[in-house]
């Protein structure tokens, strides 16, 4: 393994901001030169910004102390074994923090009392080079001595060592729990689900790391094309995947996961005990404004469900929230199919559902699912009793890294927005799963068709 180039905005411990108003002399002044911070500008080429030798990192290796811990931290760029920095995107905040004087550039994050709440493995999956490629299954004891974390050595060499995974608990109270506890369909027992119907979880935070040889085997890849689009497609934003290839662990500027547990965390490899898992990807619009536009809530409401009755039965239950808003196009992209859709000839129907999006995007979706299991595996899941999804392509992931799916849940119809049936009848037809529902023929898509246009606006309006 090599080191990285010191890419990326530089990381520390952020100080209070205090009375920041319209005198404050932080908005109002040039911003000084933090502590640390050079004045000279360094090229991620220059040679000063590599080791000949950076700590080495042996993935997939059982002992946490050989494995060695992933350093992407920027107080020394001679330790630097990864490419990119912790916390991708937000990297960039941290930059126009520094710039104004807010933080101390190279100040040491302080991480007492940041420990899991709870311990997370390790499972035999953690020990396979190729069963987990998309994060550091070590990440949330990164920082802790061994042998519960790999940073012992490191820390005696002074290394600045960030977790990429955080282990917290937390109480969800979402109203359709209320509802669900009204219509019967959940109780309250105290422990799983409380009084006030509150839902006691334990929640875990991960930032993606990309162990490059594992990704580009998941995805039938050269490491070396991958390596290439990856650098051309972020415009030449990481020249070390091209320039140090003998760095093999990436952290890309790309939100990660947020896994909730409900009910023993303990249980979840036990093939003996219940599982349920909901593997739900971002929809902003729905999952927190509501929209009707789509069955992201609901869905996701009813894998929260089936979750806390897999843990009342002595199991356990997992969402899995990932960051890939707007089927992994973004959401400005889903906001331009939506209004295709609505002023389209004939209105919003099923049959042109996936077509209006590959016609704007160029894809229908750009949602890849090959990486999606490697969360399930850091929990130890072995086998899955309830999945609640409909997508083939998740099913498949999770067949191909040998977790078994004993039952696959479907959306129940009395949870299906008037105007999103649009949604499922052509999902259902290019071949999701589809449960007891029937599937329509093409012909009868076309019949499929959502709420009118509301904007009353004509298009040649918007273009004058």
């Amino acid at each position: 393994m090599g080191k990285g180039g010191n890419s990326g905005a530089a990381r520390g411990a952020t100080k209070p901001l205090v009375g920041i108003a319209k005198a404050s002399p932080l908005l109002n002044s040039k911003p000084k030169a933090s502590e640390g911070h050079r004045k000279h500008i360094t090229l991620v080429t220059h040679p000063r910004q590599y080791s000949a030798t950076p700590l080495p990192v042996v993935w997939g290796h059982r002992d946490p102390a050989v494995r060695g811990p992933i350093v992407a931290t920027l107080h020394n760029p001679e330790h630097r074994n990864a490419i990119g920095t912790h916390n991708g995107p937000f990297s960039v905040y941290r930059a126009v923090g520094v710039a104004r004087g807010q933080i101390e550039a190279m100040e040491k994050l302080d991480l007492s009392a940041t420990e899991p709440a709870v311990t997370i493995g390790p499972h035999p999956s953690w020990f396979d080079p190729e069963k987990i490629v998309a994060l550091d299954p070590w990440g949330h004891v990164a920082a802790l001595p061994s042998p519960a974390g790999p940073a012992s050595e490191s820390k005696r060499m002074g290394v600045a060592v960030q977790p990429s995974i955080a282990v917290s608990r937390a109480k969800l109270k979402p109203i359709e729990v209320e509802q669900a506890v009204a219509a019967g369909r959940l109780k309250v027992d105290g422990k799983v689900l409380l009084e006030g119907n509150v839902v006691p979880v334990v929640k875990c935070a991960v930032e993606p790391v990309w162990y490059l040889p594992g990704i580009a085997k998941r995805f039938n890849l050269e490491e070396s094309l991958l390596r290439r689009m990856l650098f051309e497609h972020t415009a030449g934003m990481f020249p070390e995947l091209v320039t140090r290839t003998d760095l093999s662990v990436f952290l890309p500027p790309i939100g990660g996961c947020t896994c909730y547990i409900m009910g023993d965390p303990d249980s979840i490899p036990d093939p003996d005990k219940p599982l349920a898992v909901r593997v739900h990807d971002e929809c902003n619009g729905s999952d927190v404004f509501g929209s009707d536009i789509c069955t992201c809530r609901p869905y996701l409401i009813q894998g929260i469900e089936e979750c806390v009755l897999a843990a009342q039965q002595g199991g356990a239950g997992i969402i899995v929230y990932n960051r890939k808003e707007g089927r992994a196009l973004g959401e400005v992209t889903k906001f331009m199919v939506y209004n295709a859709r609505k002023r389209q000839e004939g209105g919003d129907s099923a049959q042109n559902y996936f077509k209006r999006t590959e016609m704007i995007a160029g894809v229908q979706d750009m949602r890849f699912q090959e990486l999606m299991p490697d969360a399930l595996l850091w929990l130890g899941v072995k086998k899955i009793d309830r999945f609640i999804s409909m997508s083939d392509m998740k099913y498949d992931a999770l067949a191909a890294v040998g977790i078994s799916v004993v039952k696959r849940v479907d959306i129940p119809q009395e949870l299906i927005p008037a105007d999103a049936q649009v949604e499922i009848d052509a999902k259902m037809y290019a071949g999701y799963f589809s449960g007891d529902k029937k599937v329509k023929t093409w012909e009868q898509l076309n019949e499929t068709v959502g709420r009118p246009n509301e904007d009353n606006l004509q298009i040649d309006k918007l273009v004058k």
